[in-house]
């Protein structure tokens, strides 16, 4: 019976192209994930959106003399471009600055008030004396009260990894002008995240018992629920979503409350959107369904502590009685981050593999193919160009698409462009034939655990065992002598292409299409990404959806190529990189980019 799969992705904040990072931490593990289930055949719901609240942006939008909103509106653009062109399959990429965002936000806020699990506490945080207010933590930088590093922000230490509270950094000083802040008094919501301490060490308990989630995670996540202590949900800022009371203007959701509400809210806009304003349910109150939330590591205490809070504390929200529970997230595959020739990741610097640009010199499957193949799924990661080039010379190229390529033309040459007759299967040709098709439950089960890197190794694995078979089997030196046995090599070495075809495909959608095509196949593997416009009360706005016909699902398993089936002139699948673009890239890296100028944009 088909499962209910919901795909959870986190938000990325828009004051910035999305890098390499973004992908190899969260975006493309999800691809991958929901393509496999619904190649399965499962009913997958795959949201996130762009985060619009996060200080970030404000920071960006007071950096260049523009508004948030030209912020957030320019870089949502260039998220929903970006993703499309590398194939990000999401059902509803949206952002948190919708109508819909907003009043589930404030709803859940309401309903966590009404239940007792916010309460109002004086705060001490930084005021600039020279702005006239509050400083938002990420206006603040200082030095680490935990590991000693100097440039650490005022909610989170990069280098150590640690949460903070701005009124604990040594030497705070404004990001804005450098300037000493004060510490005034404010008042606050909490949320009073101790009241969950029972509920969530019975939700990590299960959660190990199963043996669902990554070590790592759980380690995290279990450390954290033991000193968790009320947490502020309110700032004073002006940018973000209204807090629903009277006396509370001027103050603002913090967006770490408010942004993983996102999964929610994407899923009750999507189906909307859809004209089926239930549907949501089928996941968010279906006992069997699965939801995993991909992100990276620094934000596990977020998916596994809070987040699940707060739906624990909403928990009957926009749901009849007989809906049952709110679905808390069934695994949380974090992964840790990708460096970058050695060395962190760092926007001031540009020490980055910018998504955007990257599209402009590489096929998008060539750049999934390098970052699946180096998913830091259970340690740090690195981006080598000299990796990036070999692996696409040695394996990419050479093992897979220079098999289909040659088994092609020959097939196109010798046998008319058709699928041959192979008379009776010899020996050889049933191994390889069972090695292959075999690997739909193996991978599948590596897809389906999230072990990704895995999945890939051996697919990659099995299409070197095809090689290795057309070098034992008889095909080219003897089609003059004994075409039959060249016609069963041939029809064998198809079959295998066209089931590792549906292997690759999660990794490499792309050119798993083209090889669908090239075997005489019409229809798609998988649907179509859009970027569409959705009407609200107030204001309209864009978003990434996918669209797929129901008969393109559950195609993960052996196929029966059929006899006789044209074939389609094949193209090569990938180009051969040349050693020199190694230093090519190394050079872009540190350079500046290109300015960019931003709707709205000061001269």
């Amino acid at each position: 019976m088909p499962e209910y799969i919901h795909v959870s992705v986190a938000w990325p904040y828009a004051n910035g192209d999305l890098h390499a990072g973004h992908l190899a931490g969260a975006y493309l593990p999800a691809d991958i994930f929901a393509r496999y289930h619904r190649l399965k055949g499962n009913h997958v719901l795959m949201v996130s959106g762009s985060d619009s609240h996060g200080t970030p942006i404000t920071v960006e939008a007071d950096k260049l003399g523009i508004t948030p909103r030209d912020v957030f509106e320019h870089y949502h653009r260039r998220f929903l471009e970006a993703q499309q062109a590398i194939g990000i399959s999401y059902d509803l990429f949206t952002h948190t600055d919708t109508e819909n965002h907003h009043r589930i936000a404030q709803d859940f806020f309401r309903i966590l008030l009404e239940r007792g699990y916010l309460y109002k506490k004086t705060q001490r945080l930084l005021y600039s004396e020279t702005e006239k207010r509050f400083l938002p933590d990420r206006y603040v930088e200082g030095t680490c009260p935990v590991c000693g590093y100097e440039n650490a922000r005022g909610d989170q230490c990069d280098h150590c990894g640690s949460l903070l509270d701005a009124v604990d950094l040594i030497n705070p000083r404004s990001k804005t002008d450098g300037s000493t802040p004060v510490v005034r008094e404010t008042e606050h919501y909490f949320l009073d995240l101790p009241a969950f301490i029972e509920r969530l060490r019975e939700y990590l308990a299960d959660s190990e018992k199963e043996r669902r989630w990554r070590p790592q995670v759980l380690r995290v996540s279990r450390n954290k629920v033991e000193e968790l202590k009320g947490r502020p949900i309110t700032r004073d800022i002006a940018w973000g979503i209204p807090i629903p009371l009277p006396g509370w203007e001027d103050k603002r959701m913090y967006v770490w409350f408010e942004a993983v509400m996102g999964y929610f809210t994407a899923s009750v806009e999507w189906a909307d959107n859809i004209g089926q304003p239930e549907a949501w349910k089928k996941w968010w109150y279906n006992p069997q369904a699965k939801i995993y939330n991909f992100i990276g590591k620094d934000n596990i205490e977020f998916h596994t502590i809070i987040w699940p809070a707060e739906l624990m504390g909403v928990d009957g929200i926009y749901a009849r009685e007989e809906d049952g529970t709110l679905q808390l997230p069934y695994d949380v595959p974090a992964n840790e981050f990708m460096n970058i020739e050695g060395r962190q990741f760092s926007k001031s610097r540009n020490w980055a593999i910018w998504v955007p640009d990257i599209l402009q010199r590489y096929a998008p499957d060539q750049i999934r193919y390098y970052i699946a193949v180096t998913f830091p799924e259970t340690r740090d990661s690195d981006w080598s160009w000299q990796g990036f080039v070999t692996r696409n010379n040695n394996e990419l190229l050479a093992a897979w698409g220079n098999l289909v390529n040659r088994v092609l033309k020959f097939a196109h040459k010798h046998f008319e462009g058709t699928v041959p007759s192979p008379g009776e299967l010899r020996e050889i040709d049933r191994e390889i034939l069972a090695k292959v098709e075999g690997g739909f439950p193996r991978v599948g089960e590596l897809l389906a655990a999230v072990k990704l890197r895995d999945a890939l190794a051996e697919t990659m694995a099995l299409a070197r065992e095809v090689n290795a078979y057309l070098d034992r089997a008889p095909w080219f030196k003897v089609i003059k002598q004994d075409r039959q046995a060249a016609a069963t090599t041939i029809y064998t070495a198809l079959r295998c292409i066209d089931n590792l075809k549906t292997l690759f495909a999660p990794f490499l959608p792309f050119s798993s299409q083209r090889v669908h095509e090239f075997l005489g196949y019409d229809g798609q593997l998988f649907g179509e990404l859009r970027i569409e416009r959705f009407q609200e009360k107030t204001r309209d706005h864009e978003a990434l959806t996918y669209h797929v016909d129901e008969d393109v699902v559950g195609r993960w398993q052996p196929s029966e190529l059929p006899v006789g089936q044209r074939l389609r002139t094949p193209q090569p699948l990938f180009r051969k990189l040349d050693l020199s673009l190694i230093e090519e890239e190394r050079a872009r890296l540190g350079q500046p980019r290109e300015s960019e100028s931003l709707p709205g944009q000061a001269s």
